[in-house]
């Protein structure tokens, strides 16, 4: 499983929280929204044609309110039997669209390529198919048709880094680019600091989040240790925080997946994304499988300071502070070096030791004292 990190914050008071669902939230409701209303329309349309129907055979009856009883019961049977087809289509709808909503672009493009071939193929076997009896031809047309066609589809999908790199392309070029879709772990949510990366903008686009992390989360968030159960905590909070940034979409993707870590690689190398992760063995697993990785740790040790307080080295100092006493120098990256008691070292070298690192909205500030010569 994914690696727990370790938090450099402290633990905060444990209070009593609500239970986080891990379920992701339903498309079409059963009894309205898009789903009730498309078995509505279904059942609308099938009631109109029984009615009709009724209609007809009633108009051929010769019985005395025969054709009002026609044009009932074709309206009851109609509004039966559109509902159940209605309901039955919707669940089918709802299937394939999640199934879609699975595949990333390049699959689907390449999918539709290799059905498009394989219907090529059947289009070329049919000229010596239809030379049978109507009888038999086009029963086998249609059988070649489905198996050709899904046997090209399925063979486009697998093959597709392959397929595209005949022609130079990447499947992870296709749709989405990598900045602009991230797979998150369960180490980045327990990290914490990833809230604070994508609310300074430095991460935006849409964050993936697979179903494998949620139930990971829930698992820490409800274990009897307490330092664990905080950690499982923090990442759904911010999880919860990451859904109300408005720079970025966050998108569950639930499918069945006995290995977190193998699921998160597959999830980003399919879908063309970057895998955000604190967990350095993780990040090796995806560059060995060609998956661009994105870890807060190493974010955070490129924006370290360059000095750190007690550290020393030698600095020029070349003009007087605003407070008396001081001298002022400059780091090779613009950083300003305010030196107690320096004024007097002006246009020297001197070695000075850090006291303090001091980051504002304009800029870092390193202040120091004259070290040791």
């Amino acid at each position: 499983m994914t690696t727990e990190k370790q938090s450099a914050h402290p633990e905060a008071p444990e209070t009593p929280e609500a239970p986080v669902s891990t379920e992701p939230p339903a498309r079409l409701g059963t009894s309205g929204g898009p789903r009730g209303t498309f078995v509505e329309l279904i059942r609308l349309v099938l009631v109109a044609i029984f009615t009709a129907a009724g209609w007809q055979i009633g108009t051929g009856l010769n019985e005395e309110g025969g054709l009002l009883i026609a044009v009932v019961l074709g309206s009851l049977v109609g509004y039966v039997v559109g509902g159940v087809i209605g309901r039955k289509t919707a669940v089918a709808v709802t299937t394939v669209e999640r199934e879609f909503q699975r595949l990333s672009a390049a699959e689907l493009l390449a999918g539709t390529i290799g059905l498009i071939l394989g219907l090529v193929i059947v289009a070329l076997l049919s000229i010596f198919l239809f030379r049978l009896p109507p009888v038999a031809a086009y029963p086998s047309v249609a059988l070649f048709a489905i198996v050709i066609g899904y046997f090209g589809y399925r063979i486009g999908r697998s093959k597709r880094e392959e397929f595209f790199g005949m022609f130079g392309l990447r499947s992870r070029s296709l749709g989405v680019s990598s900045s602009e879709l991230n797979v998150l772990d369960t180490s980045a949510l327990i990290d914490g600091r990833i809230l604070q990366v994508v609310e300074a903008g430095f991460l935006g686009g849409t964050l993936l989040i697979h179903g494998g992390v949620l139930r990971e989360l829930q698992s820490i968030a409800d274990s009897s240790e307490p330092t664990r159960r905080s950690r499982g905590r923090r990442g759904l909070d911010v999880l919860r925080g990451l859904r109300g940034v408005p720079s970025v979409d966050v998108e569950v993707v639930d499918e069945d997946a006995p290995d977190v870590d193998t699921a998160l690689v597959r999830l980003a190398r399919d879908r063309g994304a970057a895998l955000v992760t604190s967990d350095s063995n993780l990040a090796r697993v995806a560059a060995a499988m060609d998956v661009p990785t994105r870890s807060v740790t190493v974010l955070s040790e490129a924006l370290r300071p360059p000095y750190l307080p007690g550290e020393e080295f030698n600095l020029r100092l070349t003009r007087e502070g605003r407070e008396h006493g001081q001298g002022v120098g400059f780091l090779d990256d613009g950083t300003m070096v305010v030196v107690e008691d320096g004024s007097e070292k002006l246009g020297s070298e001197v070695r000075v030791k850090v006291t303090n690192v001091l980051q504002t909205s304009s800029g870092r500030m390193v202040f120091a004292r004259l070290g040791d010569a």
